[in-house]
């Protein structure tokens, strides 16, 4: 893969928001500067754009009922998720270069944790996600899916939307042979169920750096066997390995003091060399690693702040 071609996603929202001031709390997270502080989202897309992300997530992804509750989501969920995509809109119609807009469908019942998935339930959530997000949205991104049960309830409530839709699973954080989500199916499983379902990328994100390397390696064996040419990408989290005991989000983890900005350069150049040819950062990655990356992955692109 040429440099040329590779892209990059900006970085985790949740702890950008928290860095700059703004509301932040669990359980919440990112949704309570969506619902108090509209501007910092905006500011917090800007600061990744001006990094030199050209592919931006709206700010969607803790609006569900886990994290503001039942009742707000019956009452304000499409609204909330209207504003975040308008936000990330703005966002990238503001930029001097273009810059897609990623709709970002989470996990409807909580991150990490396939055991409390209800295929109804989940399709419901997405729904009103999608009918907020549709009118602002280049791209469909599903992800952190931990299952591959996950992603069909989010095709399901796709129905016959037509945006492309990009598949992006999470991974059992200790390596192994072979990788595998945090359901413990296998990573060519997924990949597998991706191409089925018409997925146009391929993505592995909010897992440790470590692992991301062998699902690559595994995602492009499989999609060479079946001669498709999906796109591949990685955003990896800042946080230490969670628990498999642990409770959805339950609480705000610390952040890796080995990922700054030159060693996230190095893992993601071995991310492109097995394949990426997108590439970013979730929970955790800020713009100073969304800048170290452009300056080093895409020399020749100069960027200039909107």
């Amino acid at each position: 893969m040429s440099q040329a071609s590779l892209r990059l996603l900006d970085g985790g929202m949740g702890r950008e928001l928290q860095r700059i001031g703004a509301p932040f709390r669990q359980p919440e997270w990112s949704a309570l500067a969506l619902i108090e502080a509209p501007d910092y989202v905006l500011q917090a897309h800007q600061a990744f754009i001006e990094a030199g992300a050209r592919i931006i997530t709206t700010n969607s992804y803790a609006v569900v009922p886990f994290h503001i509750g039942d009742e707000r989501f019956a009452e304000q969920g499409r609204a909330l998720a209207e504003r975040a995509g308008r936000l990330a809109r703005q966002a990238a119609a503001g930029s001097t270069e273009p810059v897609m807009v990623a709709g970002s469908l989470p996990p409807a019942l909580g991150s990490y944790r396939p055991d409390l998935f209800d295929h109804q339930r989940s399709v419901v959530i997405h729904r009103e996600l999608i009918a907020g997000l549709q009118a602002h949205v280049d791209v469909w991104l599903a992800e952190t899916q931990s299952s591959i049960a996950e992603v069909r309830a989010v095709v399901e409530a796709l129905g016959a939307e037509s945006k492309p839709l990009w598949l992006s699973f999470t991974l059992l954080d200790e390596a192994g042979e072979p990788p595998r989500l945090r359901s413990s199916e296998s990573v060519a499983q997924a990949v597998h169920v991706a191409v089925e379902l018409g997925a146009r990328a391929v993505l592995f994100n909010c897992s440790q750096p470590e692992v991301m390397a062998a699902a690559l390696a595994v995602a492009g064996d499989v999609l060479l066997r079946l001669d498709q040419s999906i796109e591949l990408g990685v955003y990896a989290n800042a946080f230490p390995p969670v628990s498999t005991e642990a409770k959805a989000n339950s609480t705000l983890l610390e952040i890796r003091r080995d990922l700054g900005p030159e060693s996230y350069l190095h893992w993601s150049r071995t991310w492109v060399a097995a394949g990426a040819s997108i590439v970013g950062g979730c929970c955790g990655i800020g713009p100073e690693h969304i800048a170290q990356l452009h300056a080093h992955l895409l020399p020749n692109e100069v960027v200039v702040s909107a």
